[in-house]
């Protein structure tokens, strides 16, 4: 049978604190703990030797500390790696640490699989399995760090790896507060992007949040009916509400929303879509980022040439829209931007879906 036990990974501080009061021990044992876990990345309650044994063995009777397991780790030629890691029942998912950029950058997940469905995205094709708790959101960053042996090294993190952050809003949300926690890895905000196909509700309840990280959008279209095709969401929440949402969301002094534009060669990428894309972002504080199709079996689409990339940068540069295109990383390993998808689900049907899906809080 599966271990029930709660796992303390997963826990905010404040959280943990509460636990050990419950259990009739001093508050300050939860932020101990907290640390062990998040700072230290010591998940064996034997090893943390400034709690008492009582209280240790108390806590490994009754709690486990939950950590992913690296399953297989692949290193690309330009340094990228990826790793396959398995969760405590089973499902995988895949997480990629992404070198001089010019930061290093974590790229974590949030779901297994993934319901938007976009129709140039591997990601896509595996359905959607499950949410990822907050222990595991927070957990692959505790094992990329402690892997690479960066526990005390400045990285960023984006959540841009398998799943939509927004569909699984609360442990998302909860996860970056633990990433944050000024007694875990105490990652800045501003370190931390989190990119989004516009799940609206979830995003204007995101502008409220007091932990706020950057915020990128995936636009990809420059109209409803071609973002309906691209991104199914579009149906639902259209590119003129997501726009408009974007307007008022609050962007600090100096910041700016991100919009991630997947090219596809003879579908979005011509001089029309830049010029309706200048127009679309007028009034809003951003930067575009181009992203040319990292291509792969199943994706009906192929990446344009370069000239077709750079005439389309040159015009949205003209009128003074800042824009950059990204590099491809990882490529070779299937690390890149649309390509995560674990070795499991690529035996499965493409797009399956299951209906025991968590909603998403409103």
């Amino acid at each position: 049978m599966p271990d029930s036990k709660p796992d303390l990974a997963g826990l905010e501080q404040h959280e943990l604190e509460r636990e050990l009061v419950r259990l009739g021990h001093p508050r300050f044992h939860g932020r101990q703990i907290f640390q062990w876990i998040h700072k230290r990345g010591v998940t064996d309650f034997a090893l943390m030797t400034d709690v008492g044994r009582e209280l240790r063995q108390q806590l490994a009777e009754g709690f486990r500390i939950l950590t992913p397991e690296v399953v297989r780790k692949e290193r690309s030629s330009d340094g990228t790696v990826k790793l396959l890691l398995r969760l405590a029942d089973g499902k995988q998912i895949e997480s990629v640490f992404i070198p001089d950029t010019p930061s290093q950058t974590f790229c974590i997940s949030t779901q297994v699989g993934c319901a938007m469905g976009c129709a140039f995205c591997l990601t896509g094709k595996m359905g959607i399995d499950r949410n990822l708790t907050p222990g595991e959101i927070a957990g692959q960053v505790r094992v990329l760090a402690a892997e690479l042996k960066m526990l005390d090294v400045r990285f960023n993190i984006v959540l841009m790896g398998m799943g939509e952050p927004l569909h699984n809003y609360d442990a998302t949300m909860a996860a970056l507060r633990i990433l944050t926690d000024e007694h875990g890895l105490a990652v800045s905000p501003k370190r931390i992007t989190l990119s989004t196909v516009g799940v609206l509700p979830a995003l204007e309840k995101l502008a409220t949040e007091p932990v706020m990280p950057n915020l990128a959008i995936s636009l990809h279209s420059t109209t409803e009916d071609q973002r309906d095709m691209l991104v199914p969401i579009n149906r639902k929440y259209g590119l003129k509400e997501l726009l408009d949402a974007c307007r008022r969301f609050p962007v600090k002094r100096r910041e700016r929303i991100t919009f991630e534009y997947v090219m596809l060669d003879g579908v979005n990428d011509t001089p029309d879509d830049a010029r309706r894309l200048v127009r679309l972002l007028h009034g809003i504080r951003g930067k575009v980022n181009l992203l040319p199709l990292n291509e792969a079996a199943g994706i009906p689409f192929e990446r344009p040439s370069d000239d077709r990339v750079n005439r389309f940068a040159q015009i949205l540069s003209d009128h003074g829209v800042t824009v950059s295109v990204r590099k491809s990383r990882g490529r070779d390993i299937r690390a890149a931007c649309g390509q995560l998808i674990t070795e499991s689900s690529r035996t499965n049907a493409p797009g399956r879906r299951l209906a025991s899906l968590m909603p998403v809080s409103r």
